[in-house]
């Protein structure tokens, strides 16, 4: 159970709510609760003012400092409105068409198809339909990489495409490492410089920060949490992504957010009039470029959540709600997650940060604030979306005792263990090694600090890499596949578990032994 010593007086101090979220307080209370988050912080604007900002909680476990409404937090693919804004700014600049092909501003660009190469258009980057499946190539920064911004776009021609161009919604994050680069490639500024300088300064976000690796001394931000093998909560370290800062490297807090949803909302209008970008700009953004498929509902307690349509425009999520549009996000990040959810027609905007793994948490938060704020009565969203989590946790469990089930426990494997051992590469990710140490296999990914595991045999040819990091929550199976003459001839990985981050993308890779 999380410490709750430092809430009370915190939400006393804070200005009193608007009628419509007196019930917030108790909400987050019970959301943190619910889902073990140490701290949250939410924003609300409307009719371009902001009706409330605060933070509950602490910024780490076991430390007093609280959450406020100026603490940072890393906002994760939150960060591709900004990124999709900037490639904007530079049309509206007249460097760059967003119909312009890739290939005019990089030359160098390539993805595996000659076809999907030549005809990716600078909006493709935006909008998840290039043919690449969910989560293609992310293993090249996720966890931190050495790899350079350079290297993953360079690496990006060897990750397969699994679907047609432009033929589904399948969400990644690796185009938007190229869509940094074109940014600095046009505008001659490095990505940081041109966040600061044309949005951060310009909107008045003087709290956020580039990435990680940007936070000053002084600065209030939160410390991630994780869930050690999925049980144990406890503090994670800070992430960067300046291999790919345009994903998802942003820290921000909801005292700068609630800014940036009313320039979104003012159709790019700054707080004094002037424009940040043009109207068109922003229905731009706004647009539906490619349609997703609107799932069932999990459990029956979350199909009032359940939208009528749902799609991607640049760098921002499109669905419904009650009848309103809903031009929102999320971010996924080690130990932080969050949501910003716009209701254009409302001119109403919701910001939730939160530093635990739990997306259940700013859904419920989030949720509750729409039906606050827009009249609607009925739904205990934080009892909905614990259900949602229990389901997901009982079809984890089901899918792992189908494994335990199917294993043959009593098989050995066909070779010593040092017939294992070796060097081996993957076209795109790149070098793999297996390394036999004290009569146990050792799995390290040549570019990934963190991917570094001892193998233990499930059965026959296959093992589990449990990998030194608990927080990471990503075990693999291993499956060693054998040529005629008993020598191994490629290596397949996948997650263990269903509950593993799609950024573990195992599945992808395909590890062949390296010559001598």
């Amino acid at each position: 159970m999380l410490a709750m010593g430092v809430v009370a007086p915190l939400a006393v101090a804070q200005e009193a709510a608007p009628s419509e979220l007196q019930q917030l307080d108790a909400t987050v209370e019970r959301v943190r609760q619910q889902f073990d988050v140490p701290g949250v912080a939410v924003a609300v604007v409307k009719d371009g003012k902001v009706i409330l900002e605060r933070g509950w909680g602490l910024r780490e476990l076991g430390k007093p400092e609280p959450v406020q409404a100026d603490t940072l937090f890393a906002i994760a693919s939150n960060t591709k409105a900004f990124t999709a804004t900037s490639l904007n700014l530079l049309a509206e600049d007249g460097k760059l068409k967003m119909d312009d092909r890739v290939v005019d501003h990089l030359p160098s660009f390539r993805m595996s198809d000659p076809y999907v190469t030549g005809e990716m258009r600078i909006r493709d980057l935006l909008s998840h339909r290039s043919g690449l499946s969910l989560g293609a190539g992310d293993l090249l920064f996720w966890p931190t990489t050495r790899y350079s911004n350079a290297e993953v776009v360079a690496r990006l021609a060897q990750v397969p495409l699994k679907n047609g161009f432009r033929d589904r919604y399948a969400y990644d994050n690796i185009l938007y490492a190229v869509a940094q680069q074109v940014i600095e490639k046009v505008s001659g500024l490095s990505y940081a410089d041109f966040l600061q300088q044309r949005i951060f300064d310009k909107v008045g976000m003087a709290e956020t920060r580039y990435n990680a690796d940007h936070l000053k001394p002084g600065d209030k931000a939160a410390v991630g949490h994780a869930k050690f093998d999925f049980k144990d909560l406890r503090p994670v370290p800070p992430l960067t992504w300046s291999n790919n800062a345009g994903a998802g490297g942003i820290y921000s807090s909801v005292h700068d957010l609630a800014k940036w949803m009313n320039v979104q909302l003012a159709e790019g209008k700054l707080a004094d009039g002037t424009p940040l970008f043009s109207e068109k700009t922003q229905q731009q953004m706004w647009q539906m470029q490619i349609p997703q498929v609107v799932p069932k509902p999990s459990v029956p307690e979350l199909a009032a959540a359940r939208p009528n349509f749902a799609g991607y425009g640049e760098g921002w999520s499109l669905s419904d709600y009650r009848g309103q549009k809903l031009v929102w996000h999320t971010g996924g990040w080690p130990g932080q997650v969050s949501r910003l959810t716009l209701v254009p027609e409302q001119n109403l905007g919701v910001v939730v940060l939160t530093n635990q793994e739990s997306g259940a948490a700013f859904n419920a938060i989030t949720m509750s604030v729409l039906d606050a704020m827009l009249g609607a009565q009925g739904n205990d969203w934080v009892a909905a979306y614990a259900a949602g989590v229990a389901k997901a946790q009982g079809n984890a469990d089901e899918a792992w005792d189908k494994h335990v089930a199917a294993r043959d426990a009593r098989s050995k494997p066909s070779l010593p263990l040092s017939s294992y051992a070796g060097a081996y590469r993957d076209a795109w990710y790149g070098d793999v090694f297996v390394e036999q140490q004290g009569g146990k296999l050792r799995l390290r990914f040549g570019a990934t600090a963190d991917l570094v595991g001892t193998m233990e045999h499930w059965q026959h040819d296959t093992f589990i890499v449990r990998w030194d990091n608990r927080s990471l929550n990503a075990d693999a199976f291993v499956n060693f596949s054998l040529d005629p003459d008993g020598k191994v001839r490629e290596v397949r990985m996948q997650a263990v578990s269903s509950l593993t981050d799609f950024s573990f993308d195992f599945q992808d890779l395909l590890l062949k032994p390296k010559a001598d």
